[in-house]
């Protein structure tokens, strides 16, 4: 079994006509690709104009020029997800560069500062769970009444199986809040999936296990001071499947699926993309 490196099987225009927006489109330095850039790369391919949410000007733009360069509609907006004005900006920006939005696909999260419980700091918590599950209330808060008043849409929340499996990232450190905000984010997602069907309006959450990316490897190696391929090897023993860990594109192509028509029938799912890990629970 081999790795998925790109974007997978010729496009089929299943988001053509739709107008994306992916929070956390950009991505930290790192050997691979990071899960926001593919699905932002992977919605243009398939025929979706995007916006390309983040907070870093250089990772947005960067992101915006390869769509770009492939072919694909892109603006780029900067903001934070925990600030209401700047969530409100984006989805004013979605409507006042490509006239409407259909695909609220919601990919910011952050780990730096967990750690044992008896040594975590206050402050670090409250900022992890502001970023993991706030930033994606902030950003639904602000899209829902678009997509309230076209009577359809999509979000898609990506979450993490840390919320339902002890013990994912192999040496590192417990991360109590991690887990809490992404299970608060589960939560979220099945609260609106249920509030907002009478509307028409779908959402669902991606669950990933180790995925070979940026923010998965490169800076968590750097953080315990071990060669970035120790770590990967590491990672890649802990994945059930034959194969090792997941890439972007995995976790991409399951964006892809829920934002498609494909799943017209589907919401309040929480798909987990692990390799089998979350078979472990039980």
């Amino acid at each position: 079994m081999t790795r998925t490196d790109g974007p997978g099987a010729p496009p089929r225009g299943r988001l053509a006509g739709k107008i994306a927006l992916v929070a956390g489109a950009g991505q930290t330095p790192g050997e691979h690709i990071g899960n926001g850039r593919a699905t932002a790369l992977l919605f243009a391919r398939e025929g979706a104009r995007v916006v390309v949410f983040d907070r870093e000007r250089e990772a947005a733009e960067a992101t915006a020029a390869e769509l770009q360069s492939a072919g694909g509609e892109a603006c780029v907006q900067l903001g934070d997800v925990t600030s209401e004005q700047d969530c409100r900006a984006a989805i004013a920006a979605s409507l006042a560069s490509f006239g409407g939005l259909d695909i609220l696909h919601h990919n910011v999260g952050v780990g730096l500062g967990d750690g044992w419980a008896e040594g975590i700091e206050l402050a670090a918590w409250e900022s992890i769970l502001r970023i993991n599950a706030g930033g994606a209330l902030m950003m639904a808060k602000a899209a829902l009444p678009v997509l309230r008043e076209q009577g359809h849409g999509v979000i898609t929340n990506v979450s993490s199986i840390a919320a339902v499996v002890a013990g994912v990232a192999p040496m590192s450190n417990p991360p109590h809040a991690y887990k809490m905000s992404k299970a608060a984010l589960n939560a979220l997602t099945l609260s609106l999936a249920q509030a907002y069907a009478p509307h028409g309006i779908r959402v669902n959450a991606i669950l990933p296990g180790l995925i070979d990316t940026p923010m998965g490897v490169d800076a968590v190696a750097q953080m315990l001071g071990v060669p970035r391929a120790d770590y990967a090897r590491r990672r890649d023993e802990a994945v059930p499947l034959k194969g090792g860990m997941g890439t972007a594109w995995d976790v991409a192509h399951a964006a892809l699926f829920l934002a498609s028509d494909e799943a017209r029938f589907i919401t309040g799912a929480l798909l987990a993309v692990d390799g089998g890990q979350s078979t472990r629970v039980g």
